[in-house]
């Protein structure tokens, strides 16, 4: 008799395909990468005074974030390759509650900074692992599309994110942000529960992590995964310079109230969905390799209009708030394509490959947030700085790494 599993990962994947329930949960599982941050983003100012934080001290729990988030996919990814997609991501989850709740209980934006990195540690397998899951069931361009779907549907986290924590933050403290952190955890992890293995045995990889680890390099001197993966590392510098930077300047400097702050950050999340839904309709017929090539030159423009706007004072809020909108509306021209072009490479090690990208990119924005707070002077334009920059060097990547051939 063949197991649920099985009938899931053979020739005909056609359940798992047709299956709105799957589709819940891998999005689910994609949003902990934006749900984790965005919740706290409307807090961070209150967080800062109520901590006594110094100048960019808040900014730096998303750099430790990130930093968790980042190294953890390295392990995660090999393992998930030898051991299955299931159990990893359930321990996953569980790592990333005690972690939320660390962060509820702490007293100090040194405490905050290492919980936020056992969150992401945890949050991590959700992630890279639900995007191996989606090799595993998809391929070429339909992987592609399947990606970008997801990413629109998982949108609705950073949208209703910032909203949900300004509306929390009115009605109680910022630690409540955190505990429903906690609560979103084991609602996942009760929801995986219903989820099949998408990774059969006889597909696991056998090699040891200790070699799996070693071939990283290998992976990253693939011509094919470098340049997809570098496209989207220097964009994730930007996003997270943003994200980072995105608060204080709303906030602090133009007076937006932290209840309305979601508004303008859902702002963006719009054109992100909007933007992969155009990608959606745009891969069959020019393929994703030129359409990330496309958004790369958007985001450049957007983010080089961003700067000059910041450093003049050219049209106050509208004048950060558009480019803004412009940039993010690249990342639905440029991530899922990333992914699902890196992955395209070695889809017998979609962990691994879908956890190096992770890595990479995650890692760019290590050091896209780190700027921006180091930067801060109490302006925009640090924030406008990285981003110009980000968008610049994901351009030049996907025009010197990535063959546009369909």
């Amino acid at each position: 008799m063949t197991s649920k599993a099985e009938a899931i990962t053979r020739e005909g994947v056609r359940p798992a395909r047709s299956s709105l329930r799957v589709l819940a949960i891998l999005s689910a599982l994609m949003g902990f990468a934006s749900i984790s941050t965005d919740l706290y983003l409307p807090a961070l100012p209150t967080m800062a005074k109520a901590l006594k934080a110094g100048p960019g001290a808040m900014e730096w729990t998303i750099s430790a974030y990130l930093i968790g988030f980042s190294l953890g996919q390295l392990a995660w990814g090999p393992i998930s390759d030898r051991y299955g997609r299931r159990g990893p991501v359930a321990i996953g989850l569980l790592v990333f509650s005690i972690g939320s709740a660390g962060c509820a209980l702490s007293a100090s934006a040194s405490q905050i900074v290492f919980w936020r990195i056992v969150q992401a540690l945890g949050a991590c397998a959700a992630v890279v692992l639900s995007r191996a899951m989606v090799r595993d069931l998809y391929q070429g361009e339909k992987a592609a599309q399947m990606m970008s779907t997801l990413m629109t549907v998982m949108a609705v986290a950073p949208l209703v994110g910032p909203l949900a924590g300004g509306q929390i933050l009115a009605f109680a403290s910022w630690r409540a942000i955190f505990w429903t952190l906690v609560a979103v955890g084991v609602a996942t992890l009760a929801a995986l529960a219903t989820l099949p293995e998408t990774l059969p045995k006889e597909r696991r990889n056998k090699e040891s992590l200790r070699t799996a680890l070693r071939n990283y390099a290998q992976l990253l001197g693939q011509k094919r995964i470098l340049g997809f993966a570098a496209t989207g590392a220097f964009l994730y510098s930007g996003i997270f310079a943003y994200v980072a930077g995105a608060p204080f300047a709303y906030i602090d400097y133009y007076g937006v109230p932290p209840t309305l702050f979601g508004l303008l950050f859902g702002l963006a999340i719009f054109a992100i969905m909007a933007a992969n839904l155009l990608n959606i309709r745009l891969i069959p017929r020019y393929g994703s390799a030129r359409i990330l090539q496309a958004g790369a030159l958007v985001a450049a423009v957007s983010g080089m209009i961003l700067a000059f706007n910041a450093l003049s004072g050219a049209g106050g809020l509208a004048g950060l708030v558009a480019p803004l909108l412009v940039f993010n509306g690249s990342i639905g021209l440029i991530v899922a394509n990333s992914i699902a072009g890196a992955l395209a490479a070695f889809p017998e090690r979609a962990g691994a490959v879908s956890a190096l990208v992770g890595a990479l990119q995650y890692g760019a924005g290590i050091l896209g947030s780190f700027l921006v707070g180091a930067l801060a002077d109490g302006t925009p334009w640090p924030m406008s700085l990285v981003i110009a920059l980000s968008g610049l060097g994901s351009a030049v990547c996907a025009w010197t790494l990535v063959s546009a051939t369909r």
